[in-house]
């Protein structure tokens, strides 16, 4: 069971869309309560779930720093209702989607776990950072993200379930356009670009000595060799390493899928086999086990990439660049070789980027290319995804500051009309869940 200061925590650190939010602003929001106030009072109640007073101040100190409402306070009257009701509308998604049975899979949760994990690595600089933020170990951390990781899932699947399906018809972007033309900022510079992305890929040899070396340790700790103190030595997750590989009593569903069903076949004390998960090979020792749940340790030796498999990667990518550079077209090259299966049916295609919203290394390298230049490889990280990769990135064009146009913007104009028609039904979506869902705020700040 994920504790209210835990679950308070983990709910700082993320949105619905699965975007990190600043540890610091939910840190401020803490602060900034009054003394001698309850840190986490529940405000509010959405079915079967709870919204705490960190959760709402920690969101509205994170949407004030979204505004640059740089005198923003934690309890400024209007940011703190907005925040409660975009909670309440969140718990109200989960509800709905418990109600409709729908689910996710454990490996879905992992991959998006280790994502927001890897977030928070780049925010605050390492693993042990984010332990001493948390209060608790990483393994810890990654059983208790879990639940709020699968809820996050469930939300993203309801919604997208609810529009996914949703267009808007020409006519609606026609008559959008004519009612707002008029209003509409000019479109600011902007480069149309294609990428091929290629993910940095173990090489077999080195997932076969990795297994090698996890059959190894199995055979010592066989013949008589201290758990502890192997896992002490050859542990990559320094979560439980120093602990002696100690995970504790956990839940069933808690671990991925590949641990725990080698974990309750083991009797008391065995030593499994190694067990390749999307870690890398865990060696597992059963300690204990209850009905529903087991403790265990266990040495996990990761899957590392090596220099070798990103010079392999960048060597590849250089060579597709020299193939277009000879006359072959980048498009076709994406739709055989891009690991983006976002893009790669487009011929990589990214589309018409804002060149002020392009991260400000890219965009520097961009502006430096000519119309038809392509970059060398460059390191790319994938929304959602913990995969190491690079991509090259070709500038098909640069289109200069104008006036938004039907015809040369249409896309743009496609998107803003959606935007406002999502809004609405939205908007008409919550209102009916607030009909038939039962909801309440407990009291005021």
């Amino acid at each position: 069971m994920i504790s209210s200061r835990c679950t308070s925590l983990i709910r700082s650190a993320l949105v619905t869309v699965g975007v990190l939010v600043s540890h610091q602003a939910f840190a401020q929001g803490l602060g900034a309560m009054k003394t001698g106030e309850a840190m986490d009072k529940i405000v509010a109640v959405v079915g079967n779930e709870i919204i705490l007073q960190s959760e709402v101040v920690g969101h509205a100190m994170m949407a004030a720093a979204q505004e640059r409402r740089t005198n923003a306070r934690p309890d400024d009257p209007v940011l703190l209702k907005r925040s409660l009701d975009v909670l309440i509308n969140e718990k109200l998604i989960v509800t709905k989607a418990v109600e409709d049975s729908l689910t996710t899979s454990d490996d879905e949760i992992t991959e998006r776990m280790e994502y927001q994990i890897q977030a928070m690595m780049q925010q605050m600089g390492s693993e042990r950072r984010i332990e001493e933020v948390y209060g608790m170990s990483m393994a810890k951390i990654r059983r208790d993200f879990r639940d709020e990781i699968r809820k996050q899932l469930l939300t993203e699947r309801l919604s997208q379930q609810k529009f996914s399906a949703m267009k808007v018809s020409s006519k609606e972007v026609q008559d959008f356009y004519k009612q707002y033309k008029d209003s509409i900022p000019p479109v600011p510079p902007q480069f149309e670009i294609f990428h091929i992305v290629k993910n940095v890929e173990p090489s077999l040899v080195a997932k076969e000595k990795t297994q090698a070396l996890a059959k190894k340790i199995r055979d010592s700790l066989i013949a008589g060799g201290d758990f502890a103190a192997f896992a002490r030595k050859y542990s990559n997750d320094p979560g439980s390493a120093q602990s002696g590989g100690d995970l504790g009593f956990v839940q069933r569903g808690k671990f991925i899928a590949e641990f725990e069903k080698t974990a309750y076949a083991l009797q008391i004390n065995e030593i499994s086999q190694p067990v390749e998960t999307p870690f890398g090979f865990h060696v597992i020792q059963l300690l204990d086990k209850r009905e529903n749940e087991v403790k265990t340790r266990h040495i996990l030796l990761k899957l590392g990439q090596t220099d070798d498999d990103v010079t392999r990667t960048k060597g590849f990518l250089d060579s597709l660049k020299m193939r277009v550079a000879k006359g072959e077209s980048f498009e076709d090259l994406a739709k055989q070789y891009s690991d983006d299966t976002d893009t790669k049916a487009f011929g990589g295609l990214l589309g018409r980027m804002e060149a002020v919203k392009l991260p400000a290394d890219l965009r520097e390298k961009i502006e430096k290319l000519k119309d038809g230049g392509i970059t060398e490889a460059l390191p790319y990280s994938a929304p959602g995804s913990t995969k190491s990769a690079f991509n090259i990135v070709l500038r098909k064009k640069y289109i200069p500051e104008h006036k938004i146009s039907f015809d040369d913007d249409y896309k743009r104009l496609e998107q803003m009309a959606s935007m406002q028609k999502r809004a609405k039904v939205y908007e008409d979506w919550m209102l009916e869940l607030r009909k038939n869902i039962y909801w309440e705020v407990k009291g005021k700040f």
